[in-house]
């Protein structure tokens, strides 16, 4: 048996550090460049990967040397990559905008990612029911997401779900087939059509997805942590203070490194607790997938 499935996207980060953002027809020089491989799902894999699960990735790469790329960087960090497919278009790129301060926008073209279909996916089962865990997020068809959490349940397997970018054809019915529900502040305003703009709006948004039968909601929620909530317990669970560089990535690497202790049987709460220290680790470089740690790393740094 994997300790882990990621059934998700690949990009080509383009990150360009800006000091500030261009009005409608103005043109500002940045200080900075830097190319580098992202993606939510390949970020999620290569940050539990790099702490030392075992890592099935599901995803479709272009048919361009981004892909042939891709592919390298996959083997070096000890991916299976079995079940990659070469589509017959172009690979997803995401240009990512960073500012002084560290915070980022982001605007992804999914590329060949359209081409991971339920059909495909179909082609996993057996994959999909021979994992601990299961990761999806929404830079996939929707539909090849609900394939995946049917497969899942069938064999039993836990899914978590982080429902980013958010999307306004998802449900509340959609998401009750999944175990771990992880989204950050907006996407839970988006979903519940409920506020987010404080801890106690929070708590009744999070609530409100529990109620419709998902196990367990991990909102993600920047410098003031993550909460956890179940029909057991609601949990602030506090991030580190750190000199941050660049955020792009860190809640990829939250949920990679989330999915690694969990499914390695650490407890919710001690997994979380973690994942918020790995997460934290990795604002303090620039880039995506560059600023993950492996566990050695990792122990360093804490020392």
């Amino acid at each position: 048996m994997e300790d882990i499935t990621v059934v998700g996207s690949n990009m080509i980060d383009m990150q360009v550090f800006v000091k500030k953002m261009p009005l409608d027809g103005e043109t500002v020089e940045a200080p900075d460049f830097s190319l580098g491989y992202g993606g939510k799902g390949s970020n999620q894999a290569v940050a539990a990967s790099r702490l030392g699960s075992d890592v099935n990735l599901i995803t479709v790469v272009g048919n361009d040397d981004f892909g042939k790329q891709q592919l390298k960087n996959y083997k070096k960090n000890n991916i299976n990559t079995k079940y990659i497919s070469i589509g017959n278009t172009i690979s997803g790129v995401a240009p990512i905008f960073v500012k002084e301060n560290g915070e980022n926008s982001i605007i992804i073209v999914k590329g060949a990612n359209n081409e991971l279909t339920p059909k495909k996916i179909r082609e996993y089962k057996r994959i999909i029911g021979n994992s601990k865990l299961v990761i999806l997020q929404q830079e996939i068809p929707l539909e090849t997401n609900n394939e995946v959490i049917k497969i899942a349940n069938y064999f039993e397997v836990p899914v978590l779900l982080n429902p980013a970018p958010a999307s306004d054809e998802i449900s509340l019915n959609n998401i009750s087939r999944v175990q771990f529900y992880a989204p950050n502040e907006t996407e839970l305003a988006r979903i519940t059509n409920l506020p987010t703009s404080n801890i106690d709006e929070i708590k009744i948004a999070a609530q409100k997805i529990v109620d419709v039968g998902v196990d367990n909601v991990i909102v993600t929620m920047g410098g003031k942590g993550a909460l956890l909530a179940n029909k057991n317990t609601v949990k602030i669970i506090p991030s580190q203070k750190v000199n941050v560089v660049d955020t792009t990535g860190a809640g990829d690497a939250f949920i990679g490194s989330f999915a690694h202790y969990y499914t390695q049987g650490q407890d919710i709460e001690t997994a979380l607790r973690n994942a918020n220290i790995y997460a934290s680790l990795t604002i303090m470089k620039r880039g995506t997938q560059k600023s993950y740690l492996t566990s050695n790393e990792v122990a360093a740094l804490q020392k």
